[in-house]
């Protein structure tokens, strides 16, 4: 526990109203969208400058509390978890966009400026956000760059670090940088702006950055595939690829999850299909009409139960409803949903999804499967009731061989949720020990005593202890 001298010094620091120690506030933010992961804070704050910020980190490394900082804890790998002798940090008031430059494409914005705000922005003065996690609506930029968040338009247009040009951080010392540049080109020194972006809040604090911007496609058209079984599905990927197509968004759902959301959104799914593909084509519209024709050839040729193109921008916004909602739909099935995202290349898709199901069965789990097939990164997602310590254990022997067939494949434990405490245990077997001591030297390097996220990723020599992993009994 903090000692209440220091709580004293924190309060004083950021004033009165932008502290907590409560009950409720702990209990609040003792948690992030990481189902069975908790751990109360000693206090929540709400810095409202990266100058104060700076001073929490000084103050945190003379008094030994660590700093958890956390966007809108819509985090899916227990990033935002607390640890024992934590604050969480909260950037509500830093939610700024600061510029929007139409002449360079590039917007400037505060850590705590909301995903879909800043695309909405931009799309009104004719230019594109790409990066679209599921969580648009609600994470918040900092979080992205913390994570390097990826989502539905990713196979086209890449993930968010292919879109931050600069990025100011707190580093745990206290001291504020700025890396990277407002260049489309810049190679100078070491690249340290990448290695930040997707450290899960473990290297640094972000507090504004500066984004790349695109035009905003011309056309766009959106296309929805029934197909027979998930064999099918791994073909369909397959041929699109070898057709030198290119979607904005290749999306599928198998049949738990189109039931689920159909149950939920009720937007007229059939609900006995095998597997539903859904994709977006974007740019020029001679383009995306000849790229839709080679898709309806595909889809038509592998046997596809029904083809249809949208044809208005309101039944394109109600397919891709049935994407967007598939998490929220299933978590309505039991009580506790385990969101997870093993990729694999594409090749490795059709085995993946078989093997998936196999586990599934053969460890008695409810399972619905989704996610981005154009880049093989697949959202298995696991219905059980952490009241239920079997079925617990068979969930985590789910997974276990999930993220293991994904390592055979060549593939990653984590396309985009990133590694935080859920799933820290598989990071050695995923890349290996040197690259993951490599790791840990570089934390220690800027975080010598531990205070910022310790233990997230993997466990530090410096020990902040947490209550919270998911074990394999």
């Amino acid at each position: 526990m903090i000692a209440k001298s220091v709580l004293k010094t924190l309060r004083e620091l950021v004033g009165s109203e932008n502290y907590s120690d409560s009950e409720l506030d702990k209990l609040l933010y003792s948690y992030d969208a990481t189902p069975m992961l908790r751990q109360k804070p000693d206090a929540v704050v709400i810095p409202r400058s990266a100058e104060i910020i700076s001073k929490i980190m000084m103050l945190a490394n003379q008094a030994g509390f660590a700093v958890v900082p956390r966007g809108s804890g819509s985090g899916l790998s227990g990033g935002s978890v607390p640890v024992e002798n934590s604050i969480v940090l909260l950037f509500p008031p830093m939610n700024r966009i600061l510029e929007i430059n139409e002449e360079d494409f590039t917007a400037t914005v505060e850590a705590g400026v909301i995903t879909a705000t800043l695309q909405k922005a931009v799309e009104a003065k004719g230019l594109f956000y790409p990066p679209d996690p599921g969580s648009a609506t609600i994470s918040t930029i900092g979080g992205n760059i913390a994570e390097n968040a990826g989502g539905l338009r990713g196979l086209k247009y890449g993930v968010t670090k292919n879109y931050v040009l600069t990025v100011e951080v707190v580093l745990p010392s206290g001291d504020l940088v700025t890396l990277g540049t407002r260049s489309i080109k810049d190679v100078q020194g070491l690249n340290l702006k990448d290695v930040f972006i997707g450290s899960e809040g473990t290297l640094g604090i972000f507090t504004k950055a500066t984004l790349r911007l695109l035009p905003k496609p011309a056309a766009s058209k959106v296309i929805l595939v029934h197909l027979e079984s998930l064999a099918k599905v791994g073909e369909f990927v397959g041929e699109v690829a070898h057709a030198r197509v290119v979607p904005a968004m290749f999306e599928f759902l198998d049949q738990t999850t189109i039931q689920a959301v159909e149950g939920y959104a009720k937007i007229g799914l059939p609900t006995n299909i095998a597997a539903l593909v859904l994709i977006e084509l974007d740019g020029h519209a001679a383009v995306v009409e000849e790229d839709t024709a080679t898709v309806f050839r595909i889809a038509q040729k592998l046997g596809a139960s029904f083809v249809k193109a949208a044809e208005s921008d309101e039944e394109a916004m109600k397919l891709k409803l049935a994407r967007k909602s598939a998490f929220s739909a299933l978590a309505r099935l039991k009580p506790t949903t385990i969101l997870e995202d093993a990729s694999v290349p594409r090749s490795a898709l059709p085995q993946m999804l078989e093997l998936t199901q196999r586990f599934s069965k053969a460890h008695q789990v409810l399972v619905g499967n989704f996610g981005h097939l154009g880049d093989g990164n697949l959202h298995p997602t696991c219905l059980i009731s952490e009241r239920d310590k079997d079925e617990v254990h068979r969930s985590e022997l789910f997974f276990e061989k999930v993220f293991n067939a994904a390592i055979d494949f060549g593939g990653t434990i984590t396309g985009e949720h990133g590694t935080g405490l859920a799933k820290k245990k598989f990071l050695e077997r995923a890349a290996g020990e040197t690259q993951v001591e490599v790791m840990r030297r570089f934390k220690a390097a800027l975080d010598p005593n531990n205070v910022l996220n310790p233990n997230k990723i993997f466990d530090s020599r410096v020990f902040f202890k947490t209550k919270c992993e998911r074990r394999i009994a």
